[in-house]
């Protein structure tokens, strides 16, 4: 069986560098999947080679330094330097880098190799064009498998203080330690590299997280760069947020899911898209809704809070939507968007998110690209604007206007449908954005 990912070395000889960079250079390959996502053309010896010449030593530097963050950082366009931490081409060291980007949403790892431009003083053009999701423990255990090879042929070659063992046992000595390991997943889901997070800040996240659960908070850190002032409210002023402008919503008075059933559990082998829709087909099932649109008093019934939610009381502040449960009896409802639609989207969202994150006393509805929050937009998707419906209506026809009358016969936006479409591959992700859907593969 293929592994998931593995990553090669065949040794060759240097004569400049450091001693480490002489021990571990060679031929490096990366696969994953199947696919060789280092294979490009070597002008020079005029072949394809799957593993060009590369330092070891400078890669598994490179792995060890930023593991938190591959592992945990979701995909951003808007945080600073992610994609120096999340792209092999800025390794730097004098080499010919792959161009592959690495973000992981928690359960599932998205590796995205691109193609580099042809140029004449370029001895070697990368010619992967592939995007492979693997679960994340598959990711974890390919680096790990290569930080031993490295670390091997280290001591092999007799040299010693190398930095990447001691960063490297860093990593280990962090993953060991639940509470430190807490703290380092906090930190790469904030979008900062070790020790470079306000501790403060950190320790009060983890104290929230008793109190609220700790999935929610991660989920408000994994947000932080898509809020506008980049900060991240506390419990306490979520509280008064949703007190100031939230909607009533009873807990008890909302649907629940009476069928179990294993395609809801949360797995690194199954895709959220699938889940959260899965989800929103078994509730549709459930409620006899058949492949009809869901009305706005329907929508409201069925979450147990009032119409009014849908009025345009838009929260800016946290740059999110949420429910916040105040009492066994009692939610308020914050919605961000202005829109009917949107709100509409929003509500579904929040649904989706209890049902299959039924703990805490926190449900955030955020633009970050979690699993979790990739199931919610998915469950919410499926439930407003069921696909087979849809599909039936379209009739073939994926003309922008024809996807804005879906869109308002569902009351939907135009994007919820396209997004349908990508997930059930009647699209292209190219489409949309890819290395953004990768992950929702």
């Amino acid at each position: 069986m293929t592994k998931c990912l593995s990553i090669s070395a065949e040794w060759e000889h240097l004569n400049e560098g450091g001693l480490d960079e002489r021990a571990c250079f060679g031929a490096i390959g990366l696969r994953a999947n199947g696919y060789w996502l280092s294979e490009g053309r070597d002008s020079l010896a005029n072949r394809l080679r799957q593993a060009p010449l590369l330092s070891g030593s400078h890669l598994a530097e490179w792995f060890a330094w930023n593991w938190w963050r591959l592992r945990w950082e979701p995909r951003s366009t808007t945080a600073e330097g992610w994609r120096f931490a999340h792209r092999t081409s800025n390794i730097g060291g004098g080499y010919i880098w792959p161009n592959i980007t690495i973000f992981s949403d928690g359960e599932r790892t998205a590796l995205i190799a691109r193609p580099t431009s042809a140029r004449d003083e370029t001895p070697f053009r990368y010619i992967s064009n592939s995007a492979v999701v693997i679960p994340s423990t598959e990711f974890e255990k390919g680096i790990d498998e290569f930080l031993v090879q490295i670390i091997a042929r280290l001591d092999e070659q007799g040299v010693v203080n190398a930095n990447v063992v001691r960063l490297w046992s860093d990593v280990c000595a962090e993953r060991a330690d639940p509470e430190l390991a807490k703290y380092r997943k906090l930190e790469a889901m904030l979008g900062v590299d070790p020790d470079e997070a306000d501790s403060a800040l950190i320790a009060g996240l983890i104290a929230e997280g008793d109190a609220v659960g700790e999935g929610a908070i991660g989920e408000l850190a994994a947000n932080r760069w898509n809020t506008k002032s980049r900060a991240i409210l506390t419990v306490t002023e979520l509280s008064e947020l949703s007190g100031r402008v939230g909607f009533d919503c009873s807990p008890r008075s909302m649907v629940k899911l009476s069928h179990s059933s294993v395609d809801l559990r949360r797995t690194s082998e199954t895709p959220a898209w699938l889940v959260g829709a899965r989800a929103a087909q078994i509730l549709r099932e459930q409620e006899k809704l058949d492949g009809h649109p869901i009305s706005d008093s329907l929508l409201m019934e069925l979450i147990g809070v009032d119409k009014a939610a849908l009025s345009a009381n838009a929260n800016l502040a946290s740059g999110m939507s949420f429910a916040f449960d105040v009492g066994s009896d009692l939610a308020k409802i914050v919605l961000r968007s202005k829109y009917v639609d949107g709100r509409r989207f929003e509500l579904a969202r929040l649904l989706g998110d209890r049902l299959l994150n039924n703990e805490g006393a926190l449900f955030p509805a955020t633009k970050a690209y979690t699993y979790r929050q990739k199931m919610q937009r998915s469950f919410a998707a499926e439930l407003l604007s069921p696909f087979d419906a849809m599909a039936n209506m379209l009739q073939g026809d994926y003309s922008d206007e024809n996807l804005h009358y879906v869109g308002e016969h569902f009351g939907v936006s135009e994007m919820t449908i396209r997004t349908q479409l990508v997930n059930h591959k009647i699209l292209e992700r190219e489409d949309l954005d890819p290395e953004v859907f990768a992950a929702a593969a």
